[in-house]
């Protein structure tokens, strides 16, 4: 069992930045296959970065603003968040992959003013 705990939501006007926080109660050092995903008022959730041991993956909307990186030392995993749209307004989900199973955190909410 892995509990996943987003930190970093907030209220950020067009253009800022954010830095989402994913803490993992265990090691993710071994683990390969993570990500995020995002859900807007009204849509489903959808795939946003993926992190695995062939490199990382972006939804084509978020490409070159946001990065998904990882800190082993601290078992968290990361989403930068450059030049932020509108359209980035959602609950951000964290998750990875452990054998068979999956594992999310409860989300975190970004909302970005125009």
């Amino acid at each position: 069992q892995v509990q996943l705990v987003e930190s970093g939501g907030a209220l950020v006007q067009f253009g800022g930045s954010l830095r989402l926080s994913c803490a993992a109660s265990r090691s993710i050092s071994g683990i390969w296959s993570m990500g995020w995903y995002r859900q807007a008022p009204g849509k489903q959730r959808e795939w946003v970065a993926t992190l695995t041991s062939g490199g990382t993956g972006y939804k084509d909307s978020v490409k070159g603003r946001f990065t998904i990186s990882r800190d082993n030392a601290k078992n968290t995993l990361y989403l930068q968040m450059n030049s932020l749209k509108a359209e980035d307004t959602a609950v951000y989900y964290c998750y990875l992959n452990l054998g068979p199973n999956s594992y999310w955190g409860q989300g975190t909410q970004v909302t970005v003013s125009s």
